[in-house]
């Protein structure tokens, strides 16, 4: 809803608003879209530049006054058949809650119900049903649309405010994170690749080790089969001459 509002024009942003709002209490909209919503994303586009505050909250609180007493003779003429049809059938408990609070405390329910949003809609053909008389009806429900309208109004544009705010920030500290994850994943891959290049060279050097004593081994063995062979020669001898044999 916010994107749908903000691509319109500022004049007829200001009509749809006043006009959700006063058609929540005159038609019952409420229970599908309350009128504080409304009011509430209006309040954004206003921090936004888009329309002007007190104008749009201005225009809130007559279209809340006017849609209330639309609702009230909309009770005072239907009565009870306008409790009785398909979609208020459902919310009878919520209804007969209404109307405990209006026997409890007369217009003063007119008030606190504005700030609830069933109650909202329901809460000016109650009235009416009560008979409570329109000069108190009216007082009581001017009071709610003022506290009401100015108050969600403006908290949509604080909300817009600190939106702002904590996007600006959130975005430098998401940025911060970012580089801080970039920097340690630098610095592991530098590590792990230094580790690597020392096993590597370990490696190398534990290669070349065993392939000088290999060397060596077998320069060793090729000396003592040499050293042995004149000995060899020397007790092979040829035979021994007659003489020596009698001699024995």
């Amino acid at each position: 809803m916010l994107n749908w509002l903000s691509n319109l024009p500022p004049a007829l942003i200001y009509v749809v608003v006043a006009l959700l709002v006063f058609a929540e209490d005159a038609l019952f909209v409420g229970f599908v879209l309350p009128g504080e919503t409304a009011a509430v994303i209006g309040g954004v586009l206003a921090n936004r530049g888009t329309v002007n505050i007190w104008l749009l909250a201005f225009l809130v609180v007559c279209a809340a006054i006017a849609g209330d007493s639309v609702g009230y003779e909309v009770g005072r003429h239907f009565g009870e058949r306008l409790l009785n049809t398909r979609p208020l059938r459902r919310h009878k408990v919520k209804i007969d809650k209404a109307r405990a609070l209006i026997r409890r405390r007369g217009p003063e329910a007119v008030f606190l119900g504005r700030f609830v949003s069933f109650f909202r809609a329901l809460m000016p053909p109650l009235a009416a049903m009560s008979r409570i008389p329109y000069r108190k009806f009216l007082l009581f429900n001017a009071l709610g649309g003022i506290v009401w309208g100015v108050g969600f109004t403006l908290l949509g544009y604080f909300a817009g405010a600190a939106y702002s705010r904590v996007e600006h920030v959130v975005g430098r500290i998401l940025a911060g994170v970012v580089a801080v994850i970039i920097i340690i994943g630098l610095i592991m891959w530098r590590v792990r690749r230094g580790r690597v290049e020392r096993a590597e060279e370990e490696a190398g050097d534990v290669g070349d080790a065993g392939h000088a004593a290999e060397v060596g081994e077998g320069a060793g063995a090729g000396g003592d089969s040499g050293a042995e062979t004149p000995a060899a020669a020397g007790d092979a001898e040829g035979p021994t001459a007659p003489g020596d044999d009698l001699t024995r």
